[in-house]
């Protein structure tokens, strides 16, 4: 089923509640019926957002033009065997409603992602990942849309060219590429993945957690550390952690002992921005109607009635002192529309 809608208000289809309108906003669980209503439309397609949940995004202008929802959720079992199962899942589902699904059903490896917000769309696109663990393990395959000749196509994990919250779907040259299903190859006999330090060490030294014990733990976490969008407008962690040579983190430390730093690929670490930010003093700092939530210095708030400026300004203020303090130049994870 395909829906249309003119002058739609965006402001509640996105985490940060941020004010904007969509000339045109499409609904659509059925690709065969959105490319033909498409190919029989003059809807400008030149620079469409697609849109999940607007967990990821800053809408920065009034005006956002065409939008695309994909509102497909099944679930399909494709293929089974003795060790894996591979799942098929429609770009239209809340993503932590996926992962309960699969835990339920005892699939692993989506597990140390649980509650992190968005659509099953969005997750291969920007390579969600948390505690150890970055859904590109687990992705087999995408189908996606090529807005631009209006045919679909299907990419391999390979094809994907996923990195450190990146993907192919980031390039340029596959900006009018509409993801909409998902293939996830899971495993039957799911083996943990405590690898993230603070996740190992809320279980006791013996004990060998299951997938729901693991993905039960991580709801914990994440809800002591980060607030909910229904009650304070905000897009989850905010900066990427800034991925430094063995040789500069070693330098810095020298300075900042106490800086932690986590293996990345070989010669190169990882430093929690959120880390960086809190040591620049900014951890539940607040100026009017923006702020740095009180619990996660990666985190920057709406308190309500905030535009899209007021949040860039922030973040520009925080990169800049960090720059500043430790020579490190911070990158935005969210995207700006």
């Amino acid at each position: 089923m395909i829906k249309i809608h003119q002058n739609y208000p965006l402001k509640n289809s996105n985490s940060f509640g941020l004010e904007s309108d969509a000339n045109i906003f499409i609904e659509a669980d059925d690709l065969g019926e959105l490319i033909t209503a498409l190919k029989n439309s003059n809807i400008d397609l030149s620079n469409p957002l697609f849109l999940g949940t607007g967990s990821n995004i800053i809408l920065s202008r009034p005006n956002i033009g065409t939008v695309i929802h994909a509102t497909n959720r099944d679930v399909t079992i494709l293929e089974e065997s003795r060790d894996s199962v591979l799942i098929k899942c429609g770009a239209g589902k809340d993503w932590d409603e996926f992962v309960e699904w699969t835990v339920s059903r005892g699939y692993g490896g989506l597990e140390n992602l649980s509650l992190i917000p968005g659509s099953v769309g969005a997750a291969p696109i920007q390579n969600i990942g948390a505690y150890g663990a970055e859904v590109a393990l687990c992705v087999e395959s995408v189908l996606a849309v090529d807005l631009s000749k209006l045919h679909q196509f299907t990419l391999s994990k390979e094809d994907c060219h996923f990195g450190y919250r990146d993907s192919q779907f980031k390039r340029s040259e596959s900006s009018l590429w509409l993801v909409w299903e998902v293939i996830f190859q899971l495993e039957k006999d799911p083996r943990v993945n405590l690898t993230y330090k603070p996740l190992k060490e809320a279980f006791p030294e013996n004990h060998r957690p299951d997938i729901r014990e693991v993905r039960e733990e991580v709801i914990k976490i994440r809800r002591s550390k980060l607030p909910d969008p229904a009650e304070i407008g905000n897009a989850g962690s905010f900066f990427k952690n800034p991925v430094l040579s063995a040789c500069q983190a070693g330098l810095i430390r020298e300075n900042y002992p106490d800086m932690p730093i986590y293996y990345h690929d070989p010669g190169t670490v990882k430093v929690p921005a959120g880390w960086l930010i809190e040591a620049c003093g900014w951890k539940g700092f607040r100026e009017d109607k923006v702020g740095v939530f009180p619990r996660q210095a990666l985190v920057l708030v709406n308190y309500g009635g905030a535009e899209a400026r007021d949040i860039l300004d922030l973040a520009e203020k925080i990169v800049q002192s960090v720059k500043s303090t430790f020579g490190i130049k911070l990158e935005m994870e969210v995207r700006i529309v």
